[in-house]
């Protein structure tokens, strides 16, 4: 799904959301049933593709905890009602990329000691086993140097294959080219928050996708 440059968005009024956030925010870029919908039809997609591979996860933290959640409970289910019964590990992997608004030239990568056990399996990043299917669930994705990144490191270990899955895929002007096997939604250039993506780890409990204010940059900025 494609949301354009001058998609003016959903007015606040129309929705519920924390009481601290009053302010902070200029409208609701995809309310969360959208999200849940969409994330539903890529789980449909991932299972046609999957065959008979069972599944290792390996979600990108924090900002990929709620849509990897979700899809992983979306593939669950539909594995319950098909023939086939899909077994999936999860691990966890965190990328720090971002002061403030601005992402920064170092990225820190925690959490991936322990990803020499994938090598020779077959790699989704949403990631998998047996025929081992190895997938990558993260929350955005922007000029595609973090996902590059991340890539290069995993990709040492020799998994047998890598997916990426992305709940969004965001039009900037500095593109690399790169683009996940999956996402939900390419947005515009905009500095988003919801759904577990923060700002200096705020607006992680708020469901619904939403742009930013100034206020709500000053008021949380370190």
């Amino acid at each position: 799904m494609q949301i354009s440059d001058n998609w003016p968005g959903y007015s606040l009024d129309l929705f519920t959301y924390p009481q601290h956030y009053y302010g902070d925010l200029e409208y609701v870029l995809i309310p969360h049933g959208i999200i849940v919908d969409r994330t539903e039809r890529l789980a449909k997609d991932i299972m046609q593709d999957i065959g008979d591979n069972d599944i290792v996860v390996l979600c990108v933290l924090k900002g990929g905890y709620k849509f990897c959640a979700d899809l992983v409970e979306h593939i669950k289910n539909l594995s319950r009602n098909s023939e086939r019964f899909i077994s999936m590990k999860v691990d966890f992997v965190r990328l720090k990329s971002y002061h403030n608004d601005q992402s920064m030239q170092d990225m820190q990568i925690m959490g991936a000691d322990d990803l020499s056990k994938l090598t020779g399996k077959l790699s989704f990043v949403f990631h998998f086993f047996f025929f081992f299917f190895f997938m990558f669930c993260k929350d955005i994705v922007g000029t595609g140097r973090t996902m590059n990144v991340l890539l290069n490191n995993i990709e040492k270990y020799k998994p047998k294959m890598i997916k990426v899955a992305s709940l969004l895929v965001k039009r900037t002007s500095r593109p690399d080219g790169y683009r996940p096997d999956y996402y939900g939604f390419e947005i515009p250039d905009l500095f988003v928050v919801g759904y577990a993506l923060d700002y200096n780890e705020h607006f992680r409990d708020l469901n619904h996708i939403c742009v930013i204010n100034d206020h709500g940059k000053a008021k949380y900025r370190v």
